[in-house]
């Protein structure tokens, strides 16, 4: 295995300010198919997971049945709004441009809504031959750390020579426990007060707020020998 940094991105409330589309289309649906639950509260629980599991986890607390083809339905829809709404998340393509690493995508959305994101928003022309990796290529996604290692091993990369960025617990979780370095990021729409405390909890290195902190944060990562798994807010 190389020992090559390389810099991963999540996709979904990193690249693309994605996840407050998302979450809409949510509530609007399961309101309407789970009407007992507190959909909004509930569905913060689930965030950075697959459809099929977000809504396995939310039908589980509700005394209703989801439709048979839910998953396929809430995908469409999502993918439908984010085709005309979807916008790339501030700062990220010139963070994208000034860091000199070779990079890769790891997402939990299926493949077809991640490379539709980013050729909408532009990022795939910066991104260039970067490699992606998706949900539907692993029995079991984020937060178990399986993609995280399937796209070490397909790079032919070390996981610790990998600095991850994710913006939920789910996938902080899986690349920590892939062995790999996370930075949290909490500068989607999306994000509540206190995702910081909760991505740090989930093993998150250091977090920050905005994108034009990443390359320094990079330069620090790759500067540090060893690279000591201290937590700290950057604001």
């Amino acid at each position: 295995m190389s020992s090559t940094p390389t810099l991963i991105f999540d996709c979904d409330g990193v690249l693309v300010d994605s996840e407050a589309i998302a979450e809409a289309t949510l509530i609007e649906l399961l309101g309407e198919w789970l009407p007992d639950l507190e959909t909004e509260t509930v569905l913060r629980q689930a965030l950075g997971m697959t459809t099929a599991n977000i809504l396995r986890h939310l039908e589980a607390q509700s005394s209703h049945r989801l439709p048979t083809d839910a998953t396929r339905r809430v995908d469409t829809t999502i993918e439908g709004r984010l085709a005309e709404e979807l916008q790339a998340m501030p700062g990220v393509a010139a963070a994208i441009s000034a860091i000199a690493l070779p990079k890769a995508v790891v997402s939990n959305s299926r493949r077809q809504r991640v490379v539709a994101s980013l050729a909408s928003t532009g990022l795939d022309t910066l991104l260039g031959e970067a490699p992606i990796f998706t949900a539907d290529e692993v029995e079991h996604p984020k937060p178990d750390p399986a993609l995280y290692r399937l796209a070490a091993n397909r790079l032919g990369v070390a996981v610790d020579a990998c600095l991850v960025i994710e913006d939920s617990v789910a996938g902080v979780t899986a690349a920590h426990a892939a062995g790999m370095t996370v930075v949290g990021f909490t500068g989607a729409s999306h994000i509540e007060a206190g995702q910081a405390a909760r991505l740090e909890a989930a093993g998150a290195w250091r977090v920050i707020e905005h994108m034009q902190q990443l390359a320094a944060l990079v330069h620090d990562w790759q500067s540090a020998v060893p690279r000591i798994p201290s937590r700290r807010h950057e604001t």
